[in-house]
């Protein structure tokens, strides 16, 4: 049985800073998009906690289940645990609090479970020190069309609007866009909402599957607080010198 962990302290728990101050700490979150947990963790050692923030997803998570995040967070990683839960609200409020217990620097649930799902997850984290709640809008993968096909009512960023403004409404601290959508959300959203932006590609970077993409230095321009990078760093020869160019692009914008 997992063990309850106490979170460390942390300078960006909800609530501190402003709408615009970009938050404390690493700005880059990869995307450990392994089917080994013995490759997600040797990829760990080649970088470190400075550089970068980890990010757990349903399948390495599935392969690998707790114990891969708690060794992530033994080395002194701040681990985003992205399952993206989505069900009913004493479903959902039971996987915050286990994945809280995991002391996970931030999780995540679906806006489109609606309010009540929101606010149960948002009721069942710790008092004090706690993990990030953050919902994903509408995922980058999707577009106008894609969207259409679902019935839900477009275009992408009216929904995502939409549903920020719910989660925020429901107690949580931010959610999943596209950088696309940042400027936009941040004058309607309150101070120290958080922006979590995947679809981030270097410049002449390969979109994959994603659609509504943006690099780095746009992100942080448009006000995005942290960004989900995969690929373009864990399929790179040498990951910590490409952590370090993208935290050169970043720092170069002067929002650091």
């Amino acid at each position: 049985m997992t063990r309850a962990r106490s979170h460390p302290a942390r300078s960006d728990q909800p609530g501190n800073g402003n709408g615009t101050d970009p938050p404390p700490g690493p700005r880059i979150v990869v995307a450990l998009d392994y089917a080994d947990p013995r490759a997600a963790l040797d990829f760990a050692a080649r970088v470190t906690p400075a550089e970068c923030r980890l990010k757990v997803g349903k399948e390495l998570f599935t392969r690998g289940g707790p114990a891969v995040v708690e060794a992530l967070c033994a080395r002194g990683f701040e681990v985003f645990l992205d399952l993206k839960f989505h069900d009913i609200p004493n479903t959902v409020a039971g996987a915050v609090r286990a994945a809280a217990d995991l002391g996970v620097w931030m999780l995540n649930v679906h806006a489109a479970g609606g309010p009540a799902m929101l606010e149960a997850a948002a009721q069942a984290l710790p008092r004090g020190k706690r993990p990030l709640l953050i919902a994903v809008t509408v995922l980058t993968s999707m577009d106008d069309t894609q969207l259409d096909a679902v019935g839900w009512p477009g275009p992408a960023p009216v929904l995502v609007r939409r549903l920020a403004l719910l989660a925020a409404h429901s107690g949580l601290d931010g959610v999943v866009c596209s950088a696309q959508e940042v400027a936009g959300l941040r004058a309607a959203l309150p101070a120290g909402f958080r922006f979590v932006t995947p679809g981030i590609r270097p410049p002449g970077g390969a979109r994959d599957d994603q659609r509504r993409v943006t690099t780095p230095g746009e992100a942080i321009r448009a006000g995005a607080s942290y960004l989900v990078i995969g690929r373009p760093v864990t399929a790179a020869d040498e990951p910590a010198g490409v952590l370090l160019t993208l935290n050169e692009e970043i720092a170069a914008t002067g929002r650091t």
